[in-house]
């Protein structure tokens, strides 16, 4: 499927979506490293003009994708359920350490993207599940051309957290929109 037309297809849906988290709608934007998620929340985002949570910033460093998702549903989505502001998190890659939360007031729209959008724990927050897939070899010349020096010391630890969040949580199979990319489509 082309950017284009996986861009059309997610932005009919989250036209149609209900919300889940309070007045919310929220779009999660699931994939392994490298698939595309990026590229196509955000532009999916500024067409819907929805805030955008990078579950990168949540993971707190190599070891982090469950903690990240944890991150997600206490730091962010359960206090814009309760009608308040979320302090979301932000992870410095370079300094490894936190850096200064911001702030997000409760958005009508929210994008969510990034390993773990799907998870099961995200799910009763999320009006569409979007999985992005695109072959292994292009997802990871992407990932290293995009952040090669800091990602390729740790791209097999990484896939091993892939591996065992998406066997366990099986986020594709309950994907309202599957978009399967091409390499030859933007890089995310």
């Amino acid at each position: 499927m082309s950017f284009a037309a996986a861009h059309d297809r997610i932005l009919a849906a989250a036209r149609l979506a209900a919300p889940r988290l309070g007045t919310t709608v929220v779009i999660a934007v699931d994939g392994r490293s490298g698939a595309g998620k990026t590229t196509i929340a955000s532009a999916v985002a500024e067409a819907i003009d929805a805030r955008v949570v990078a579950l990168e910033d949540l993971y707190g460093g190599w070891d982090g994708l469950e903690a990240g998702i944890a991150r997600l549903v206490s730091a962010v989505l359960r206090p814009l359920a309760a009608g308040a502001q979320a302090s979301v998190p932000r992870y410095d890659w370079t300094a490894k350490n936190w850096a200064t939360p911001w702030p997000l007031p409760v958005p009508e729209r929210l994008v969510v993207e990034g390993v773990g959008a799907g998870a099961r724990t995200v799910a009763p927050y999320t009006s569409l599940l979007v999985w992005v897939e695109l072959a292994a070899s292009a997802r990871r010349e992407r990932a290293l051309a995009r952040d090669g020096k800091l990602y390729a010391p740790h791209w097999r630890r990484w896939a091993a957290q892939e591996d065992a969040y998406i066997e366990r949580e099986r986020p594709r199979k309950r994907a309202d929109c599957l978009i399967e990319m091409a390499a030859e489509d933007p890089p995310g």
